[in-house]
């Protein structure tokens, strides 16, 4: 991959570049294992992407100081009885019980949430099958929840409301496009109803402001005062959401 490294006083930001035929603009993203990543134009000169790197030094030094400080992944999952899964912000543990089903259930039963596997020669078995039942679960509680979240929020940010489609988005919480689709990804149900309001509003206010300008976050912050603790709160919990 191509690389490229800007000095921003006395510190060094080496970055990768990923360049497509079919982007018109410059992007910059942060990821906690490859570092900072400018997505560009295929003919783009270096030295033009140079440019936008020390132009947005201060954030990327701040997003990576945030990044470096944020708490380990957690442990990979083992998709087995007694390991704890967030819904809504609150802890449920996991119960796998055999059963006369034909494919996989989950139910939340009693403080558990509980899987039902099938059982008998065609049962199939393992934890392939019991994260795909979860994950099957979690999209579908994602998707009876997020449109009434998102039609509440497009009131209070004054936009229209979006068509919602729920998603497995690895790298972002939700994402909205031109058209005005809202992608949201399933992980984010796992939170406390205060921080997937968050994430909504977030993204309704980019309808209007597609960046994250001084209006952004002024628009932001007059539809929801406490923005800044939530997102700060997301962020501590968030690597925890990841399986």
């Amino acid at each position: 991959m191509e690389r490229s490294l800007v000095q921003y006083g006395t510190t060094a930001i080496p970055y990768a570049i990923q360049r497509s035929s079919r982007r018109k603009t410059v992007s910059i993203a942060i990821d906690p294992e490859q570092g900072v990543i400018v997505t560009a134009p295929a003919a783009a000169p270096v030295a033009k992407l140079d440019d936008v790197v020390h132009r947005k030094a201060a954030w990327i030094t701040e997003r990576l100081r945030r990044t470096s400080s944020s708490p380990p992944p957690p442990p990979g999952r083992e998709y087995v009885s007694g390991e704890s899964y967030l819904y809504l912000g609150r802890h449920y543990r996991l119960k796998l019980q055999p059963g006369a089903v034909q494919r996989p259930e989950v139910r939340l039963m009693r403080g558990w949430l509980t899987v039902t596997i099938p059982v008998g020669p065609g049962g199939a078995k393992g934890p392939f099958l019991v994260r795909s039942a979860l994950v099957g679960w979690y999209r579908q509680h994602a998707g009876e929840r997020m449109p009434q979240r998102v039609a509440e929020w497009a009131t209070k940010v004054g936009v229209p409301e979006p068509q919602v489609l729920v998603r497995d988005q690895r790298k972002r919480w939700a994402s909205c496009d031109k058209s005005g689709v809202l992608r949201v990804n399933w992980r984010i149900i796992q939170a406390p109803m205060r921080l997937v309001d968050y994430v909504v509003a977030h993204e309704l206010v980019h309808l209007v402001h597609p960046d994250h300008t001084p209006d952004f976050w002024a628009r932001l912050g007059r539809a929801m005062p406490d923005y800044e603790v939530r997102r700060a709160k997301l962020r501590e919990i968030g690597r925890g959401m990841e399986w």
